[in-house]
């Protein structure tokens, strides 16, 4: 499994010349020993079937199929998040498949070995302007290169909020979580802590219940945000017990947490919490700045799209994964998506070739030789 925290070095253009296509990034990341790198140029004259945006399990799942599809897709990657949030997760157990469970990195790996297998063209770079509108749509990346293509899939992703407190991402993976559905069955019987105070907060508070001894619920406020249902619901379960007015300020571990150091938001007085492990419930943002303005977005902020399909507000663009999906937020939903996205991707290319070859022809074409 190769470092995804680095970017891996890219080649100077000086040094080779220009070839087509101008994206063959394969032979420099995975270096084929009959085949010299090859380096991008700045402009992408060409016009692709399909670029996706992102390289989770939406990404690499939609890569696949649009591969299979013969579309000679490209995905561009991220020049560091490449693999998405999966590529902080240790020990996966929920994704069909691995009876023994599987690390993320290796999972990612492995989509992304797959997605390969097939032709897929992964591009270790950001896209940092698209033009959604136009015709093709044009994607701008970090160094300069221009795509351009007839559809996107958009599969960006959400980012976990998080404390911004010492220890927090270092011991990521190693007791602090922010997903109970993925790693509360490794808390059985063990006291753990969850800071939040909406209804994420209290969703995941109940569902630990099942495998912990004890649930301590950290709220900033002496309130909380959640519905009264919700809010209900954990104020009668035995196993979850409150702590208002207070706030997290380190976590604390060797290896592993074993402790937090919490601050009361009133007083400012300090106290400790021995727990091995620490969930964080205080939202999520979907990745959207990049499409601002050009696709329709829900109250909750994620792209809308039209269901069942991942057809956005914006003819050719389609969407997949977390950046769509307020709810469920797991990685073999985010892949299911990615294949729907990919089929619809698929029917849209068909569709506006018929129409193209359908088209009367012009003027010129019409106009008798002179």
């Amino acid at each position: 499994i190769r470092d995804r925290d680095v970017a891996a070095p890219r080649p100077d253009t000086a040094e080779y010349p220009p070839v087509a296509p101008p994206l063959s990034w394969r032979s420099v990341h995975h270096p084929d020993p009959l085949e010299e790198p090859v380096a991008p140029t700045a402009q992408d004259q060409s016009v692709h079937n399909v670029v996706i945006v992102g390289s989770g399990p939406a990404g690499y799942t939609a890569a696949i199929y649009t591969a299979r599809a013969d579309l000679s897709p490209v995905l561009v990657a991220g020049a560091v998040t490449a693999g998405g949030e999966l590529m902080n997760t240790t020990e996966v157990e929920n994704f069909p498949g691995f009876p023994e469970g599987v690390q993320g990195p290796e999972l990612m790996a492995n989509l992304e070995a797959q997605a390969r297998r097939f032709n897929t063209e992964v591009v270790y770079d950001d896209v940092v302007q698209a033009d959604l509108t136009s015709n093709p749509k044009v994607l701008t990346l970090g160094d300069g290169t221009q795509l351009r293509t007839h559809a996107v899939i958009l599969t960006t992703g959400s980012a976990y909020r998080k404390l911004g407190v010492p220890g927090e991402e270092r011991l990521s993976g190693h007791g602090v979580s922010w997903c109970a559905t993925c790693d509360g069955f490794f808390f059985r019987e063990q006291e753990i802590a969850v800071v939040g105070g909406g209804d994420s907060a209290m969703e995941e508070a109940l569902f630990l219940t099942k495998f912990a001894s004890k649930v301590t619920v950290l709220v900033r406020k002496d309130e909380l945000r959640a519905s009264k249902v919700m809010a209900h619901r954990a104020m009668e379960n035995e196993k979850i017990e409150f702590r208002w007015n207070t706030e997290v300020t380190e976590v604390t571990g060797d290896d592993k947490v074993n402790t937090l150091r919490l601050r009361d938001t009133r007083t400012g007085e300090a106290s400790t919490l021995d727990v091995t492990g620490l969930f964080v419930a205080i939202g999520q943002d979907p990745r959207t700045d990049l499409v601002q303005g050009q696709v329709e977005l829900t109250e909750h902020g994620t792209i809308r799209i039209d269901h069942p399909s991942s057809r956005t507000s914006q003819p050719g663009v389609f969407a997949a994964g977390d950046v769509t999906d307020h709810t469920y937020r797991q990685a073999i939903t985010a892949a299911g998506s990615g294949c729907v996205a990919a089929q619809d991707v698929e029917h849209y290319l068909a569709t506006v070739a018929d129409v193209e070859e359908a088209a009367p022809a012009g003027p010129e074409s019409d106009a008798n030789p002179a």
